[in-house]
């Protein structure tokens, strides 16, 4: 991809995420000024981003989204429901419109039509729009940040305050005697420079006047401002500066008012993905490497105390930097939930229009951290639970008003961090699920028996809309009602190595809990033995663990239970469960675990060792192999397989 398309793509939608902000805020407080303002520089730096490419119909709707805002920040037009109303379906149309340009590369030719009917409401600004030529006041911060965007790059490779300039020469000027290339060649210290049309487009061959000059000059130098000033001193109609600092706290490029402005301009910049999930794998053969050195250590303990000791104060030293190094990677790694979550509220408005609902959607807790492969993989689960809570949870405006509810649907989506684990939870306030609905649909779609359905209790009942093709839909919509969908949510739940959780009321809600774990780069296990073999277990997966001791095992119907703090809990064997002898020894431990939302305990032979470990995903033949998530390294190299336990259990 284009750097420079890249890095509108990216910057386009954090500037929308920051837009949409302001006018949730302002829906609430249609004169909160600092929200009018935020909105403004949002939408202004915008849509000076979105005119260095083709993408006019944006240009507009953004052109008469920032005049509203701006009459509102001069008190001449103050901002009501219906313009806040107006901002959001424009700011979602130019959403629509950068994916759409991304995906294609250009936009559909309908554009301009729509763009006159999103215009519409926004006070009929639509012919300012398509010629606007603003005076220099309005036009400096404009200029300079397409500057920005279009040298990005070479920002990015300096730390050194820098003077932008732009230069657009007399038409007359060659008659004059006048060279404004070698006026831009004088200029000291260039960091860049760039030729542009003048309106936008290089007029054709044939309509060329050579003796009349139709472009501007745009640079930047590393020379003070005093001094690029000074080689333009006799022409200072023709041109304008702005100083820019490069910052390395700030998102967005603030510009002052006047002929010459201020700029601060992000100083972060991206690295493929692909090479920090490399550096990754190295921490993680590092530390592997370095347990193995601690084996070694203990080896050398019979042979030389002395170098034994120098031994393990090496490894003191190796350990300590290869946590450093594994807390940075952390770091590096990790990003706000806030950028896989910016496009939910406009998804959720255009799923609500769609059934003919009215929805309040809310995030809370976007702003918490988790590891890049935990933000990238939680959109898709979080889009099908939005999807079901508006077309199954959320009822019709006229079901809500004979149930005494607000005609007005709630959904919240909550984040926090529990220790190593992200917990997300949506809920909505709609119909919630009836247990009893769920075993009968169950039994008529043929996934379980009569008998099997009555034996589960009320939050098992509740996990069938995990099973793929169950759906208590009678029709199919656009939206949902084809079986699909909630059974995607598990398995990418799954890969991801977190669980989730259903909690429903009838007439009241439902909410759905994810635990995701917070960082995918290592993962603590509990080493486990049983049929003669040892394998690995995420800690996360466990529950508690039980010494077999301690409690009494009973038979039951063809299987084994026990009484754990009075709850009866089924026992499975892990040893037959991976194709082995069930075990004839009365000692051993349990390890318990919740599938489908009730606890499993799984009898083991012993624990060994709690260990960090880089878990590969299983690949080829391992990956047809039920139950095994991925392998990783002992100290001397032997491969440990990792369960999933869960998987097996259900």
């Amino acid at each position: 991809m284009d750097e420079l398309l890249e890095h509108f793509l990216l910057e386009s939608r954090d500037l929308i995420a920051e837009a949409a902000d302001h006018f949730s805020a302002l829906a609430r407080n249609p004169q909160a000024t600092a929200s009018i303002d935020g909105a403004f520089r949002a939408v202004h730096t915008l849509k000076g981003s979105v005119a260095l490419f083709a993408m006019k119909p944006a240009e507009r709707v953004l052109h008469a989204a920032e005049d509203l805002l701006e009459r509102a920040r001069k008190g001449v037009s103050p901002l009501d429901t219906t313009n806040i109303a107006a901002l959001v379906v424009g700011l979602d149309q130019v959403d629509r419109w950068i994916d759409e340009f991304e995906t294609t590369g250009a936009l559909a030719d309908t554009a301009f039509a729509l763009s006159d009917t999103v215009l519409a409401p926004l006070s009929g600004t639509a012919s300012d729009a398509q010629g606007h030529d603003t005076t220099d006041s309005d036009t400096v911060a404009e200029w300079v940040e397409a500057l920005m965007v279009r040298e990005a790059i070479a920002l990015a490779s300096t730390d050194r305050p820098l003077t932008a300039f732009r230069y657009q020469p007399d038409p007359d000027c060659f008659f004059r005697g006048d060279d404004p290339l070698a006026t831009v060649q004088a200029v000291p210290d260039l960091v860049s420079v760039t030729i542009l049309p003048l309106g936008g487009a290089w007029p054709a061959a044939d309509a060329i006047e050579p003796f009349v000059c139709f472009a501007a000059v745009e640079g930047l130098s590393a020379a003070p401002l005093e001094t690029v000033r000074a080689v333009f001193r006799l022409m200072p109609d023709q041109v304008k500066f702005a100083a820019v600092h490069p910052v390395r706290h700030q998102d967005t490029i603030i510009a002052a008012p006047g002929a010459t402005g201020e700029i601060a301009v992000n100083r972060s910049f991206r690295v493929d993905p692909a090479r920090v999930d490399a550096l990754g794998d190295a921490v993680g053969d590092l530390l592997i490497a370095m347990h193995g050195f601690h084996a070694l250590a203990a080896e050398a303990e019979h042979l030389d105390a002395a170098l034994a000791a120098k031994a393990r104060a090496y490894h003191a030293n190796l350990e300590r930097v290869a946590g450093n190094l594994q807390l940075g990677l952390g770091a590096v790694r990790s990003v706000p939930l806030e950028q896989s979550l910016r496009r939910l509220p406009r998804l959720v408005r255009e799923i609500a229009q769609s059934l003919g609902k009215e929805v309040d959607f809310a995030i809370d807790g976007q702003d918490v951290e988790v590891d890049r492969q935990v933000a990238d993989g939680i959109f898709e689960p979080l889009l099908h639970l939005v999807r079901n809570a508006i077309d199954h949870g959320i009822e019709s405006q006229d079901q809500r008003r004979l149930s005494g509810k607000s005609t007005i649907g709630t959904v919240t989506l909550h984040f926090s961090r529990e220790r190593d684990l992200i917990i997300g939870e949506l809920a909505d306030d709609g119909a919630g699920i009836d247990a009893t609905v769920m075993r009968q649909v169950a039994v008529r779609r043929g996934l379980l028996t009569a008998d099997a359905a009555e034996l589960l209790s009320d939050p098992a009942a509740l996990r069938l809309i995990f099973l793929p093709g169950f759906s208590t839909a009678s029709t199919v919509t656009e939206v949902s009602g084809r079986g699909v969908g909630m059974d995607a949510v598990q398995a990418a739940v799954t890969r991801l190595r977190g669980s989730i959780t259903i909690d429903s009321e009838p007439g009241i809600g439902t909410r759905f809990r994810m635990a995701l774990p917070a960082t995918t780069l290592t993962t603590r296990l509990l080493v486990i033995e049983t049929g003669g073999d040892r394998y690995g277990i995420a800690l996360d997966q466990i529950v508690e663990t039980v010494a077999l001791s301690t409690v009494k095992l009973s038979p039951i119907g063809g299987g084994t239970v026990c009484i754990l703090r009075g709850r009866t809990v089924p026992v499975l064997d892990l040893s037959v469960l991976l194709g082995g002898a069930a075990a004839t020894h009365h000692d051993g431990k349990l390890v318990v675990i919740s599938a489908g939302g009730e606890p499993v305990a799984l009898r083991v032979d012993a624990f060994a060792e709690r260990i960090d470990r880089l878990v590969r995903p299983a690949s080829g033949m391992l990956a047809q192999i039920p139950g095994v998530i991925g392998s990783t390294l002992m100290h001397g190299g032997d491969v440990l397989l990792v369960l999933d336990l869960q998987d097996l259990a259900s």
